[in-house]
Parts: structure tokens; C-alpha cells; sequence
């Protein structure tokens, strides 16, 4: 990779992830949502699978998901000097503004005018979050396995009826995927071995 296009990649990863982290109020789930439009509908820099996949890997990661997300983005496009690149550009806003809360604490707490505007931050953040899970959704009912299907049913009637953990759900779902990835390659051996027979 040339050094001026690395240096414009950087530069693109930095603005974006910091855009993005600045402006998204609500959490991890709405940031993919904004990730997805920006690096695959936007920028063309991934697949829809590809953000799925680490979709996937930063929800079920410790830590915050928009940083889990960074790092693998990050490394996806520039190494290792990409994954700081974008942590920092993820990480700098939310410091920023919560300094500059905490350094207004009583001010903001006690004012009315900004506790409602967070409450009504929180109907469009519901919303977006509806739109993040209404696309998971989708991309898995593509797949068209039934497994994925019944996983994914399975670990909502789990979390919300039952209120199952969270982690627990994604070790599990883990767990089954490890094994639904294996089971093909032993097969396939073992058939391997009885045709050499």
C-alpha cells in the first residue's frame, strides 16, 4: 500500500469512526447500525457479511462494542496503526463530552430542559435499535439454515421470557457454532479415510 494512500485510509478511518462515535447517543447497538451505512453502504470498505461478523465478535467481546468494533475494523484496513487510529477516533468524543459533563454535573442534572431532551433522545434511540435488530434478523433469515433460525428464536424467547443472561445466550450460541463448524470437517475426513481404505 502506497504511504499517501495509507495516510488517506488513516485519515477516513479517523474522521469516520470519530463522526460516528460524536454523534451516536444510546450505546453500542446504535453505532453498528451507523457503522454498517457508513463502511458498507457508504464507503464500500466491507461486505454486509464481513460487518456482521464483527458485529457479532465485538457484542460477544468484553468491553464496549463501538471499541471492540474499532479494533477489528481498524486492523481490518490499515494493521495495527489502523486499529489505534481508530480507537482513538472512537474513544476521544465520549471522553470529551463526559469530562465536560462532570465538570457541569449539578448544573446539568438539575436543569429541565436537558432532561428532557435526553428522554426524548431515548424514543430515537429505541428506534434505531429496533432497526439494528429488524436487519440482524434479516441477514440471518437470508442464511436460510434452520439452525441459525431456531438459535436466534431460541435466544430471544431465552433472554426476554426467561431472562436468561445475555452471556450465557452468546456462549451457548458460540458453543453450537464451533460445533456446527466442525462436524462437517470430521465427516469429511472420515469420508476422506474410508475412500483411501
Amino acid at each position: 500500500m502506497k504511504e499517501d494512500n495509507k495516510l488517506k485510509i488513516l485519515w477516513q478511518l479517523f474522521k469516520a469512526t470519530f463522526t460516528l462515535s460524536a454523534f451516536t447517543f444510546g450505546g453500542g447497538f446504535v453505532i453498528v447500525s451507523l457503522m454498517k451505512k457508513k463502511f458498507v453502504e457508504e464507503l464500500g470498505w466491507l461486505e454486509e457479511d464481513e460487518m456482521l461478523d464483527i458485529t457479532a465478535i465485538a457484542q460477544s467481546s468484553p468491553g464496549p462494542i463501538p471499541i471492540n468494533a474499532s479494533v477489528i475494523l481498524g486492523y481490518r484496513m490499515a494493521g495495527i496503526v489502523g486499529t489505534l487510529v481508530a480507537i482513538l477516533g472512537t474513544s476521544l468524543p465520549p471522553m470529551i463530552i463526559i469530562s465536560l459533563i462532570a465538570v457541569f454535573y449539578n448544573q446539568f442534572r438539575e436543569n429541565k430542559v436537558i432532561s428532557v431532551a435526553l428522554q426524548v433522545m431515548r424514543a430515537g434511540v429505541a428506534a434505531v435499535i429496533l432497526d439494528v435488530v429488524i436487519n440482524l434478523a434479516k441477514n440471518v433469515f437470508k442464511t436460510k439454515r434452520a439452525l441459525y433460525i431456531l438459535l436466534m428464536v431460541l435466544s430471544f424467547i431465552a433472554t426476554v421470557i426467561f431472562d436468561v443472561s445475555a452471556m450465557l445466550v452468546i456462549l451457548v450460541c458460540l458453543v453450537v457454532g464451533i460445533i456446527d463448524a466442525v462436524i462437517p470437517l470430521v465427516k469429511g475426513k472420515t469420508v476422506k479415510e474410508e475412500a483411501e481404505l
